[in-house]
C-alpha cells in the first residue's frame, strides 16, 4: 500500500473541517494505524485540531465492520454521558463523517480513513508513574464498563477473531510446538512446560461464560494506560480512546490486561527476572478504582473472577509471545534476537507471582461483593 502521505491531501478534501486546513503532521506513538494531527485556522479564534487516521489494512480487514462498532459505541456513550450530566464532546470520541456521509473515507489507493475532534487540555501517559495515575485509569475503564452495561454486546463484530480466546491461543501454541519450523522448541522446554501445567486454567473464564456465571459485555480489549486521556487540570481519566478492539468480551479481561500492564515495575522484555514481580498493593489500588468507576454494574461472579482475569490475560500474553518466538517472530516486532522469548518469560514470572499471592488477591476482591449498589 502507498505511504499515507501520498493520498493525505485527497483525504483532507473529503472532510468538511469548517475552517481552512493549515497543516497535517504525523502524531503519537502508535505502530498500527497512520495517525495525523490536522490543524485548521478559524478567523476569530485559536487553531482547531483533529485526529485523522488511516486504519491499518494489515490489522483490520473489514474497516466497515470496525467503524460500525466504533460509531455504535461512541454514539451510545455520548447519550449515556449526556444523560448523566457530562460533556460528550470531551468524555467520548466523536466520529466526524466525511462529505459522502459514511463513517469513514476510502481513498483512491484503497486506504480507509476516519476523523475525530482533538480532545484539548488532556494528557496521555505511556506508563503508570504513580499509584494515583494507575487508579485514575482504573476508574476510567470501570466507568467505560458502567456506561456500556446496557449496550447489546452480541451485535458487535469481532474485529480480530479469537483475540482473547485463551483456549484458541493454547491450540495455536501446540501447533507451533508440533511444527517447530525454526528449531527453537529445544530452547523453550521450561516455558512450554509452564503453559502445559496450566492447560486447564486456559478454560476458566470461557467456561464461566458458557455456564452463564459471567455475562458477555462490551470490552475495550487493550486497557493500557495510554488509551486513557487524562484531564490536564484534574488528573482524572476523561476519555477512553483507541476503540479498534472494542468487541464482545469479558469485563475480567479488561481488568486483567490493566493489571498485567500496570501492577509491576519492569519492562515487558526485562531479562533480569528478579526485577519482575506482581505488586499486590497496586492490584488493590486498581481493583478499588475500577470498581468505583463501575459503580455496582459488575456481577458478584465477575468480581470474584477478577484475579483470574489478571492471571489469564498475563498467561495468554505470554503464550502469544512464546508462539511468536517459535514461528519466527511473525506478529510482534522485535529489535533483538529472541526478544519474544524474553517477553514470554516476564509474563510467566508475573503469573507465578500471582499464584504465590493468590490468597491475598482473592481476599482483596472478596469484600466488594457486599458493597455493590445494584
Amino acid at each position: 500500500m502507498k505511504k499515507a502521505e501520498d493520498t493525505l491531501w485527497e483525504v483532507l478534501e473529503a472532510f468538511a473541517f469548517g475552517d481552512p486546513v493549515v497543516g497535517a503532521v504525523r502524531y503519537g506513538q502508535g505502530h498500527i494505524n497512520d495517525t495525523f494531527c490536522v490543524h485548521t485556522q478559524p478567523e476569530d479564534r485559536c487553531c482547531r485540531r483533529f485526529i485523522l487516521q488511516r486504519m491499518s489494512a494489515a490489522a483490520f480487514k473489514r474497516p466497515d465492520q470496525l467503524m460500525e462498532n466504533i460509531t455504535g459505541v461512541t454514539e451510545f456513550l455520548a447519550r449515556e454521558i449526556k444523560k448523566n450530566g457530562g460533556d460528550p464532546s470531551r468524555e467520548a470520541l466523536q466520529v466526524i463523517r466525511p462529505k459522502n456521509g459514511g463513517s469513514y473515507y476510502t481513498d483512491s489507493a484503497g486506504g480507509a480513513w476516519r476523523l475525530y475532534p482533538y480532545v484539548e487540555d488532556t494528557v496521555c501517559y505511556q506508563s503508570a508513574q504513580t499509584a494515583e495515575l494507575f487508579a485514575a485509569s482504573g476508574r476510567a475503564f470501570g466507568r467505560f464498563q458502567r456506561l456500556l452495561k446496557d449496550y447489546p454486546a452480541e451485535t458487535l463484530h469481532e474485529t480480530i477473531p479469537h483475540f482473547h480466546d485463551t483456549e484458541d491461543r493454547l491450540a495455536k501454541l501446540k501447533a507451533a510446538i508440533a511444527e517447530d519450523k525454526m528449531g527453537r522448541v529445544k530452547d523453550c522446554q521450561e516455558e512450554i512446560s509452564f503453559v502445559l501445567a496450566r492447560e486447564k486454567d486456559c478454560s476458566v473464564a470461557l467456561q464461566a461464560l458458557r455456564d452463564g456465571k459471567i455475562p458477555l459485555r462490551v470490552t475495550h480489549n487493550d486497557t493500557k494506560l495510554n488509551n486513557v486521556l487524562m484531564d490536564k487540570d484534574t488528573g482524572n481519566g476523561l476519555c477512553i480512546i483507541d476503540l479498534d478492539t472494542v468487541m464482545p468480551g469479558l469485563s475480567i479481561n479488561d481488568f486483567g490486561d490493566s493489571i498485567r500492564f500496570g501492577a509491576n515495575h519492569s519492562a515487558e522484555d526485562e531479562r533480569d527476572l528478579s526485577k519482575v514481580n506482581l505488586d499486590a498493593d497496586l492490584f488493590a489500588v486498581y481493583t478499588k478504582a475500577f470498581l468505583e468507576g463501575a459503580e455496582g454494574s459488575l456481577t458478584d461472579g465477575e468480581i470474584m473472577l477478577l484475579p483470574w482475569g489478571a492471571k489469564l490475560m498475563t498467561l495468554e500474553c505470554g503464550i502469544r509471545f512464546l508462539t511468536d518466538d517459535l514461528v519466527g517472530d511473525e506478529y510482534f516486532h522485535i529489535s533483538r534476537e529472541r526478544q519474544n522469548l524474553d517477553r514470554c518469560r516476564t509474563q510467566f514470572k508475573l503469573v507465578a507471582g500471582m499464584e504465590e499471592q493468590w490468597e491475598r488477591l482473592m481476599a482483596i476482591v472478596e469484600p466488594y461483593r457486599h458493597e455493590r449498589t445494584v
